[in-house]
């Protein structure tokens, strides 16, 4: 059986001494393993990157997700179709590890794997499984399906990360300074600590929460007459659990409860962080409320040979390079869509989770001005979309094959299908904007325009999330300017997808063909200006200075 002892593979830097735990449901660190599903799993998988370059006293604990999140292909229509694929990893160590943790009343068995350091440059990872033998059907389900649709499944996930999670901890003797709750998914961590120390001040001096959802209806809760019945609560009573925490109501909000275990709390960028402290600020005996913004790994996501035609500042070799890159991307377009792109043709990227509020197709909304975008042969465009919605988000799905259908025709449009970390990449090196267009305050962060801009790709973005911290327009990027707030959601919507055209028609594409020492200005600059700011290294060490050595 593996013991502490065989965790690290390196000596933790004593700058980082303080222990963390670092609970996320999942986590993006290799395209080989598909544990993840979008933007939570992008930036904890370069949180743990950058952890394992700084050396840093971390270890990660997810769920080792047997058929993943989902993966995305095509029916026999050629429209998106999810499928179910069960997943093995032999580079995964067996610990040796087996407990129980009580689901419903009941023992359910818990296999922890860990994924070591230098496998793929990341902090030590344990992933807990319940599909083992000692385990009846039901139980192996639980950790089958990243966000399964069922909602008791969905709360006993929450428990094997949160108390599970713990229980590895402490058989491991490895009792950790803080734990970190990335989101709220292993919120019943809590309760398994409130047990042990028996004084909630006691569980606030460890515990770190950081919340990403913006919109109140994103936070998870459930009924506690359920989450009773489901064990969720550790040996509490739900009379205690009210009592312990003041929390009043039918319905017990995750997102809640961990401001008021946690001893610190932080939103993903400075307009998320306003909008955490307005949406929570008002409950009493709640943490503070600070802003990490979020960033990514560069070493993990960048060019070198990009990075050093940049560096040297020489703009025929970047030109070069953009060009062999945007090539390897277009081999996948012609792959998957039977459309061979050019890659002397302005190339414009929408792929992100793939959400209402993400307005995939706001480029469309004015649908003769679009065709007249894509079909101007003097200063042609290409534009390419991908992205995953949620397996069961049936109007999400219907919009992305809406997309699929509508642009079929069209030989310079293409919609691709298998948004993971290796098409993200290639997006982002192939690319030449990387378009951004959610409803405004919406996006608590958003990190796919970092990594973009570290592969010579102009965000043409609205303001929202991290991207008020970084773009200046006409500098490093292109801004789209909002709407009023109080217009209507149709309205916004109209006038945005105005707005967007005219950034194209006027500004983006005029420049690409017209002004090449402007366009390559500006993209040198958002190379220089996207580091260290947004890179993880630079959030890693904030995490523990803001976060976790904060008395």
């Amino acid at each position: 059986m593996i013991t502490k002892n065989d965790v690290f593979g390196y000596e933790p830097d004593k700058k980082y001494s303080t222990s963390v735990a670092y609970f996320s449901m999942e986590f993006a660190i290799d395209q080989s393993l598909k544990i993840y599903s979008g933007g939570l799993g992008f930036l904890a998988g370069s949180h743990l990157r950058s952890a394992y370059d700084l050396k840093q006293n971390l270890v990660g604990i997810g769920i080792l997700w047997k058929y993943g999140y989902y993966d995305q292909l095509r029916d026999g229509n050629a429209l998106m179709k999810p499928y179910f694929i069960e997943k093995d990893y032999s580079f995964l160590v067996d610990t040796g590890i087996v407990f129980t943790v009580t689901v419903h009343d009941a023992p359910v068995h818990v296999k922890a794997f860990l994924l070591k350091p230098e496998t793929f440059g990341s902090a030590p990872l344990f992933l807990l499984s319940t599909d083992i033998d000692e385990n009846d059907d039901l139980s192996r389900t639980i950790t089958h399906n990243l966000y399964d649709l069922n909602e008791t499944t969905r709360i006993a996930q929450s428990l094997v990360l949160g108390v599970g999670g713990a229980m590895l901890l402490d058989t491991l003797q490895m009792e950790p300074q803080i734990y970190h709750m990335n989101e709220g998914h292993s919120l019943p961590l809590n309760f398994y600590l409130y047990a042990k120390y028996q004084n909630l001040d006691e569980v606030k001096k460890r515990v770190r929460f950081t919340t990403r959802t913006p919109e109140m209806a994103g936070n998870e809760e459930h009924g506690y007459g359920l989450l009773k019945e489901m064990s969720f609560f550790y040996h509490l009573q739900e009379h205690e659990v009210r009592s312990l925490l003041g929390m009043d109501g039918d319905h017990f909000n995750y997102t809640l409860a961990a401001l008021k275990f946690a001893g610190k709390a932080n939103g993903v960028s400075k307009i998320h962080g306003e909008v955490a402290r307005k949406m929570w600020g008002s409950n009493p005996g709640i943490c503070e409320i600070t802003s990490i913004t979020n960033a990514q790994n560069k070493n993990y996501w960048k060019d070198d040979l990009l990075e050093n035609a940049i560096s040297s500042n020489n703009d025929t070799a970047i030109s070069a390079r953009k060009k062999e890159m945007k090539k390897q991307l277009f081999k996948t377009v012609a792959d998957q869509c039977g459309k061979l792109f050019d890659e002397n043709v302005l190339t414009i990227v929408w792929a992100r989770r793939f959400a209402g509020y993400k307005r995939a197709d706001l480029v469309m909304h004015n649908w003769d001005r679009f065709i007249k975008l894509i079909n101007n042969t003097d200063q042609p465009v290409q534009i390419i979309w991908a992205g995953k919605p949620y397996p069961e988000d049936y109007g999400s799905i219907d919009l992305f094959n809406q997309i699929m259908g509508r642009v079929k025709p069209l030989a310079n449009c293409a919609v691709l299908t298998g948004y993971e970390l290796a098409l993200s990449a290639l997006l982002k090196k192939g690319s030449d904007v990387w378009l951004n267009n959610p409803r405004m305050y919406r996006e608590a962060s958003g990190t796919s325009g970092m990594t973009a801009a570290m592969n010579g790709s102009i965000n043409v973005s609205l303001p929202d999330g991290w991207v008020p911290e970084f773009a200046k327009d006409k500098q490093n990027s292109f801004i789209i300017k909002p709407a009023a707030d109080d217009l209507s959601v149709e309205e916004k919507d109209r006038q945005e997808a105005d707005t967007l055209m005219d950034v194209l028609e006027n500004t983006v594409v005029p420049m690409y063909y017209n002004d090449a020492n402007s366009w390559l200005k500006i993209l040198k600059q958002a190379s220089k200006e996207i580091t260290p700011q947004f890179d993880s290294s630079r959030l890693a060490n904030d995490y523990y200075n803001i976060m976790y050595n904060a008395k």
